[in-house]
């Protein structure tokens, strides 16, 4: 069956609108929020901080391309503003980049509400002068995070100016290599470093010419891929990558399908096991596909309705 662009364009909204205002609505119940006795000194990062910052990206890029209702757009504000306040209106950033110089996570947090508008006078010092010495950018870690930095750097405005040929030269999709070579690991990969060299799919054209080629003619064979094994987390980042390189080229029905499997109250499941009848648990093992899903619908919709706001 012929989809219209219309109809595409129905679709990849309603499965991103449903997916923020689910995590939103989560997050005003409480879940996703720090521990009350949450210190700069994490036990776990991974647990609650690391994904409340997943949270502030999606909500972030809602803000910045301009493309949601005002519902949506108020529930972005929301949510962000939420995430900003768990993390003691950036207090616990800036006390953790104090304590430990070399960690990069306060870093890539604060970048997300920089965006927004929110802003740590403190931590903005601390992070230019860190973004002076060697150590930090002596830390031995895999290319990607590399970019990470450096996208995170640009979007707060601290730091010189990276090599960026280099580091994309030296990911996994830099030398573009066999297709077929590509596991679930290497995927995530494949879509961080896109990612941060495009800032979320604000400068297409920061995407070397050959990797861009390259994902174009084998991005619609991984979708099909990992939708027939059930790794809908990942065809979300897949999905979100077709649009950050231009024009996307993987159509509609992977977007179809996936909105198939949305459950009604907004959430997506990661993948193709069985959802856990607790909410709470049903919201921790799949909070990530809703924040995929906000991105790559919010990046997708930006570039086919042609926003002004996505290069801002």
């Amino acid at each position: 069956m012929t989809v219209t662009a219309t109809e595409h364009l129905g679709t990849v909204q309603s499965w991103s609108s449903k997916a923020l205002n689910w995590l939103h609505t989560a997050h005003q119940l409480g879940d996703g929020h720090l521990p009350p006795d949450t210190s700069a000194d994490l036990t776990d990062p991974n647990s609650a901080y690391k994904p409340l910052g997943e949270a502030a990206l999606a909500a972030s890029l809602v803000l910045r391309d301009g493309v949601a209702g005002s519902h949506d757009t108020q529930a972005a504000r929301s949510l962000i503003d939420s995430c900003w306040h768990q993390l003691q209106d950036g207090n616990l950033l800036y006390e953790r980049q104090l304590r430990h110089l070399t960690l990069t996570d306060p870093l890539e947090l604060y970048a997300h509400f920089t965006r927004a508008g929110l802003r740590h006078r403190l931590l903005d010092d601390l992070l230019a002068d860190y973004a002076s010495w060697r150590a930090p950018d002596a830390v031995e870690v895999v290319p990607s995070r590399r970019l990470a930095v450096a996208n995170a750097r640009r979007a707060i405005g601290v730091g010189h100016e990276p090599d960026w040929p280099a580091l994309a030269a030296a990911t996994w999709l830099g030398a573009t290599p066999e297709p077929w070579a590509v596991d679930w690991s290497t995927g995530y990969d494949i879509t961080h470093t896109v990612f941060h060299l495009t800032d979320w799919g604000a400068r297409p054209d920061h995407l070397p010419a050959p990797m861009a080629d390259y994902l174009r003619q084998w991005l619609p064979v991984w979708v099909d891929i990992w939708l027939e094994v059930g790794q809908y987390d990942l065809v979300g980042e897949l999905l979100a990558v077709d649009a950050c390189i231009g024009d996307p080229v993987c159509g509609s029905e992977p977007w179809q399908q996936l909105a198939a499997v949305q459950h009604p109250d907004g959430l997506t499941p990661r993948d193709n096991g069985p959802v856990p009848a607790d909410e709470h648990a049903a919201f921790k093992d799949n909070e990530h596909t809703a924040v995929v899903a906000v991105i790559a619908g919010t990046i997708t919709l930006a570039r086919m309705l042609g926003s002004a706001n996505i290069a801002a």
